[in-house]
This record gives structure tokens, sequence and C-alpha cells, in this order.
């Protein structure tokens, strides 16, 4: 598992959830239900991190977040 935030969103015109990597630009996924979202965007960002270092790319260092209460 990743350490990157992940926003899961409902996307009315894709009749979709979609799930958003802000910190890495243009990784996003979808899915029919919220998990499969989120299972597919862990796909997806491996595959953006490989991709990024095999072409020499920087990556971006996770953000901090406050814990919640």
């Amino acid at each position: 598992m990743t350490k990157c935030e992940i926003i899961i969103l409902w996307s009315q015109a894709d009749e979709a959830f979609i799930a958003e990597v802000p910190e890495l630009s243009g990784c996003a996924a979808d899915g029919k239900r919220h998990t499969e979202a989120l299972a597919n965007a862990e796909i997806i960002i491996q595959e953006w991190l490989e991709t990024a270092k095999r072409l020499g790319r920087p990556i971006p260092t996770p953000r901090d977040r406050l814990p919640f209460a």
C-alpha cells in the first residue's frame, strides 16, 4: 500500500466512482463501487511510480497530514 492521498468522488456523468491522486499528476482510476475505485487506484499508483522511475522523473514526497483525533 502506498502513502498517497486518494480522493474518491462520485461522477454522475461517468456513473462511476473516481479515485484521484492529487500528488501524482494525471493519476486517477475509477470503479462501479468506491472499493473498486480504491483498489484500481492502488494499481495505477504503482504503475505511475514505476513509470516515473523508469523515465527518471521526480517522485513527489508524500504530504504530511494531521492524524485524526
